[in-house]
């Protein structure tokens, strides 16, 4: 249920209404949009009579049921879309934003040079795994808090913020004292204590959704984090798992409307793990970006063939560049932006 406060309502008024709802046993979530200021009753479920005391309270222009699972998350309490500032790069304006890296941190060398070819390129924010989820346990699985360290030296090189993978509730404000922003991939998407503490860590957090979850799943997951007073959520379209044996997974451009609609989070889209072929994302980054992406997570390696986690979806240095081009292009045409590379990479070395 959302309040709506009139136009001329005072923060006494507001305090009331604030009270009123403690006064039931729930929490309340203030909202100040470009048109309107909301307050959200958190909980569930809400009695009739705590709706129609807060519509006789003085400032009050109307209160409405939401009828959807997800509060927080939905249009109806957010009607303008939401903006994410990653140490100073907004994910959710009119640029597109594009994170870029390893799949995996390998060494420092292959890190820092990866990092210097995709800013040259465009890119505004660093990924890399340091903690990787990996389906067989004989698998390359992370250099852990040494990988953490060599991305924030790239990040200090570079001036690209961070965004990396927790896998555990242990781990969060490890992650976080290392990372920019913090990534919940899609095998934890409904770790409901994960996803609270990822919440409570105050930094940014990049939701994937599940491999097998449906957009209310995956809406509600976003929930539980912006339920612990975290506005700074993103969520990731990978690819869904389907009978289609082609492709890795099935990349879900449609989720993009269908999310802008229903919800005012930044989306933004992964063609690398969505689809697991290199030779098909640079398609991939153009169909996001067209669908209205508000960024796109890529992977990039020096060497690919040699790469310690899923060389054949990474693209190289000159691929990434052609792809960042021709989504340019497309982005230009629907009027929004992909920053400009000096094309010219630094060496790590320099």
């Amino acid at each position: 249920m959302i309040i709506v406060m009139n136009s001329k309502a005072t923060d006494d008024q507001v305090q009331e209404v604030e009270k009123r709802i403690q006064e039931f046993g729930f929490r309340s979530r203030p909202s100040q949009g470009e048109d309107r200021f909301v307050i959200s009753v958190l909980g569930s479920p809400i009695p009739d009579a705590l709706q129609e005391a807060l519509e006789h309270l003085g400032g009050v222009q109307e209160v409405v049921r939401i009828s959807k699972k997800y509060k927080l998350v939905s249009r109806e309490f957010h009607p303008e879309d939401s903006i994410v500032d990653v140490r100073g790069v907004k994910i959710g304006g009119p640029e597109v934003v594009v994170m870029a890296g390893p799949c995996s941190v390998e060494t420092e060398q292959q890190t820092l040079e990866t990092a210097h070819a995709v800013k040259a390129a465009g890119a505004t924010m660093l990924r890399g795994g340091a903690f990787k989820p990996r389906t067989s346990p004989y698998d390359f699985r992370g250099l852990g808090e040494e990988g953490l360290k060599i991305l924030a030296k790239a990040r200090e090189e570079t001036g690209l913020p961070v965004v990396t993978e927790v896998m555990t509730t242990a781990d969060v404000d490890l992650v976080a004292e290392y990372a920019d922003m913090l990534q919940i991939g899609t095998r934890n998407m409904q770790n409901y204590l994960l996803l609270e503490a990822a919440g409570k860590s105050g930094k940014p957090v990049l939701l994937k959704r599940g491999m097998s979850a449906e957009i209310e799943e995956w809406l509600l997951a976003a929930e539980y984090i912006m339920a612990q007073d975290n506005e700074d959520v993103v969520l990731c379209e990978r690819g869904i798992r389907t009978f289609e044996k082609l492709t890795r997974n099935t990349l879900d451009l449609s989720a993009i409307p269908v999310i802008k609609r229903l919800s005012h989070l930044p989306i933004v889209i992964d063609p690398s793990q969505g689809t697991g072929k290199w030779y098909l994302v640079p398609s991939m980054m153009r169909g996001a970006v067209a669908a209205g992406a508000d960024g796109m997570l890529v992977e990039v390696h020096p060497n690919p063939d040699h790469a310690m986690s899923d060389g054949g979806q990474s693209l190289t240095f000159e691929n990434f560049q052609e792809a960042m081009d021709s989504s340019s292009a497309i982005a230009s045409a629907i009027g929004r932006s992909i920053p400009k590379g000096s094309g010219v990479p630094v060496s790590a070395d320099d």
